[in-house]
């Protein structure tokens, strides 16, 4: 098993130029930098993520995005850093609206090791450490955040691992989201098994109490469950792109779906689904918590808000999100029935506290937040772990009230 040190990409600017079909020069205003820009950029962006980007109004700010994602040459950064500033700056039509109150937090950022990796989904280990996977880099790491040590582990480079979920014995459990497996990391050797499933995207994953790990698949619209003791897998079709996944107190459950309306209720033994349609069809969840109550808590991403159903009435009582119809709230986590998510069509990429007995909200920005919070997991602290994608930030957000 190889662990990666701390490094970071360099792309090589006339590799880049000839392995990937470049747009036309043309979508990009005039302006020194502009073909560096193409080269470089668009080896792993699309256009439009540039040319729709919220932009910046200074080099310093650019830069300092940029550089999370890789590593160039200073004179060719600094081109690309002023490019940028003069040609794309800040936009103000995605700006959040920033709701005050009483609640104190403090947001502590790391930035991944591996450049350009996307990383993602951190979970916390039974002994305090801080696990992620990094997408495109096939990779899951590990932090301590009392010293900040980072460490990084590969796993076969087709796996593209999605999610990640930490076993009661220390093993790190991921979704090959690519090669259609669920992995199994031993930290202390490295080792790695694979269980080859079905569906060829799995997606989130989730411990049962039984000692089992439930799954989705968002493209091939399945559910699944592996027994690790034998290593059986299971699998069922099921409504269209199912997403987020999580187990209530009573065993049941409960899958957030992309691909329609709905939310799932699912029985651990058989696979079998209760659906629960939210009331406009165009409403696409893709995370859920539960309470303590087993109040199932969403967010409908589509429609810019809040949900909450009660799965003994099917009742549903949807809030409108501070930043309106377009805010796409998409990660969500219940902690001592307060309801967090975030808000991830806004740049900065904020954090919501929504208080369920007083209807009220509060929100932040997220220091390094043009990234996307696409998950989050409570801690055994009762603090949550947050992370940003685009600038491979791992994140842990300190809850003071």
């Amino acid at each position: 098993m190889q662990r990666i040190k701390h490094l970071a990409l360099l792309i090589a600017i006339g590799a880049a130029a000839t392995a990937y079909a470049q747009p036309p020069v043309g979508d990009l205003p005039d302006g020194e930098g502009k073909e560096l820009l193409q080269t470089v950029c668009f080896a792993c962006h699309p256009a439009f993520n540039i040319l729709g980007s919220a932009g910046y109004d200074t080099p310093a700010e650019c830069k300092a995005v940029f550089g999370t994602m890789v590593k160039l040459p200073e004179a060719q950064a600094n081109t690309i850093a002023a490019y940028l500033a003069q040609h794309l700056p800040a936009k103000n039509v995605r700006k959040p609206v920033l709701i005050t109150g009483n609640v104190e937090i403090e947001i502590q950022e790391w930035q991944a090791p591996t450049l350009g990796q996307r990383s993602r989904d951190p979970v916390e280990a039974a002994d305090g450490s801080i696990w992620w996977t990094g997408m495109w880099a096939s990779l899951v790491g590990r932090l301590d955040p009392k010293t900040g040590e980072m460490e990084e582990f590969k796993l076969p480079v087709s796996a593209r691992p999605h999610s990640i979920v930490p076993a009661a014995d220390g093993s790190i459990w991921y979704t090959g989201n690519s090669n259609g497996t669920i992995g199994k990391l031993d930290p202390a050797t490295g080792q790695i098994t694979q269980f080859t499933t079905t569906a060829s995207d799995p997606h989130s994953a989730a411990f049962h109490p039984n000692g089992k790990l439930y799954f989705t698949a968002q493209n091939s619209n399945m559910l699944g469950m592996l027994d690790p003791a034998t290593g059986e897998v299971k699998e069922v079709q099921t409504e269209p792109r199912p997403y987020g996944i999580k187990v209530a107190k009573s065993g049941t459950l409960f899958v957030a779906y992309n691909g329609t309306n709905k939310i799932g209720a699912v029985d651990p033994e058989t696979l079998a689904v209760r659906y629960y349609e939210i009331p406009n069809t165009a409403s696409r969840i893709r995370r859920l918590d539960i309470a303590s109550d087993g109040i199932v808590w969403y967010v409908n991403s589509t429609q810019g808000k809040v949900g909450r159903l009660n799965p003994a009435t099917g009742e549903i009582k949807e809030w409108d999100s501070p930043s309106g119809a377009q805010s796409s709230p998409y990660a969500l986590a219940v902690i001592d029935d307060k309801v967090w998510y975030n808000e991830s069509g806004v740049r900065p990429d904020t954090l919501v506290r929504f208080d369920p007995a007083t209807e009220k909200f509060q929100s932040w920005a997220i220091p390094s937040g043009v990234g996307i919070v696409r998950n989050m997991w409570v801690t055994k602290d009762g603090n949550l772990l947050i992370h940003q994608s685009s600038t491979n930030k791992i994140g842990l957000v300190t809850i003071k009230d």
